[in-house]
C-alpha cells in the first residue's frame, strides 16, 4: 500500500468548489478517499462532484452547501457529510474571507470582526464538531489551510494575516491536546497562488512583479500544488508530522529578492 493512499477515508473540505480547496478534493479522490465538495453555492460544488464522479466512480463525492458564518451552518455539514458515508476520517479547513484590502487604518469593525470570525472561530467550530468521532478512533487528521500572510508583516491584507497567523498557533494548540488520542492538526501556508480569492493581489502587475521577483522560482503557485501537501498531511505519509505548519511558497520567505 502507498504512503499517499486515502482508500477508506472520507475527507471534508471546505471552500472546495474552486481553487485551493478543489483541488485539495479531486487529488484526495485521486488517492482513494471519498470527499465532500462545500462551499456556500450548491451549483458550484454539484459540478466538482459531478466531475469527481465522473472520473472515479458514482459516490466518490457528494456536494454540501454550507456557510462558514454560521455555526448551524457547519453542524448541519457534518450531520449531512455523517450520513452520506458514515463517519469523517480527514478535515481540511480551507474556506477563508478577507473582504478588505488596504491600510490596517482603513478597515471597519465589521470587516475586521468578519475576517477574524470567518478565518478563525469557524474552524474553532469545525473542528470541534468532527474532533470527537476522530479522538474516539484514535486516529485522524485535521489540516488549516493557513497562508504565509501569517508569517510575514503586510500593508494591505493586515487583518487576514493575523488571522492566518492565529491559525497556526490553533493547530499547535489543538495538536498538543489531541495529540495523545493519535489525531494529528496541522497548517500549510501557501504563498501567492492563482486563485480567484487572491485574484487582487495576483492581478495587480505591480503586486505580481514583487511576488515573482521575491520567489526562488520566480514565479507564483497553481492549486495543485498545494494539494499534494494535503494529501501527504491526511495519509500515512504524513503520521508522525503534527502542530506543523509546512510552506509552500514557491522561496517567497527565504528569497532576498
Amino acid at each position: 500500500m502507498s504512503l499517499f493512499d486515502m482508500t477508506g477515508q472520507v475527507a471534508l473540505i471546505t471552500g472546495s468548489s474552486r481553487g485551493i480547496g478543489r483541488a485539495i478534493a479531486e487529488e484526495m479522490a485521486e488517492h482513494g478517499a471519498k470527499v465532500v465538495i462545500s462551499s456556500r453555492k450548491i451549483d458550484a460544488c454539484e459540478e466538482v462532484a459531478a466531475t469527481i464522479n465522473a472520473k472515479h466512480g458514482a459516490g466518490t463525492a457528494v456536494a454540501i452547501a454550507a456557510n462558514i458564518s454560521s455555526k448551524e451552518s457547519l453542524q448541519q455539514l457534518v450531520d449531512e457529510t455523517r450520513k452520506a458515508f458514515g463517519k469523517i476520517t480527514a478535515l481540511v479547513c480551507n474556506a477563508a474571507s478577507n473582504p478588505y484590502y488596504g491600510a490596517a487604518g482603513g478597515i471597519s469593525d465589521d470587516q475586521f470582526r468578519k475576517i477574524l470570525d470567518n478565518n478563525i472561530l469557524s474552524n474553532h467550530w469545525l473542528i470541534h464538531m468532527v474532533a470527537p468521532e476522530m479522538l474516539e478512533r484514535g486516529e485522524g487528521s485535521v489540516t488549516v489551510i493557513s497562508s504565509i500572510a501569517g508569517i510575514k508583516g503586510s500593508t494591505v491584507i493586515g487583518a487576514y494575516a493575523i488571522s492566518k497567523a492565529a491559525d497556526m498557533q490553533l493547530a499547535r494548540n489543538l495538536a498538543e491536546e489531541f495529540g495523545p488520542k493519535g489525531v494529528r492538526v496541522n497548517c500549510i501556508a501557501p504563498g501567492l497562488i492563482k486563485t480567484d480569492f487572491a485574484r487582487a493581489l495576483w492581478e495587480n502587475p505591480d503586486n505580481l512583479e514583487v511576488a515573482t521577483r521575491r520567489s526562488s522560482l520566480r514565479r507564483i503557485g497553481e492549486p495543485h500544488e498545494i494539494a499534494g501537501a494535503a494529501v501527504f498531511l491526511a495519509s500515512r505519509a504524513g503520521g508522525f508530522t503534527t502542530g506543523q505548519t509546512i510552506v509552500i511558497d514557491g522561496g517567497n520567505t527565504i528569497s532576498g529578492g
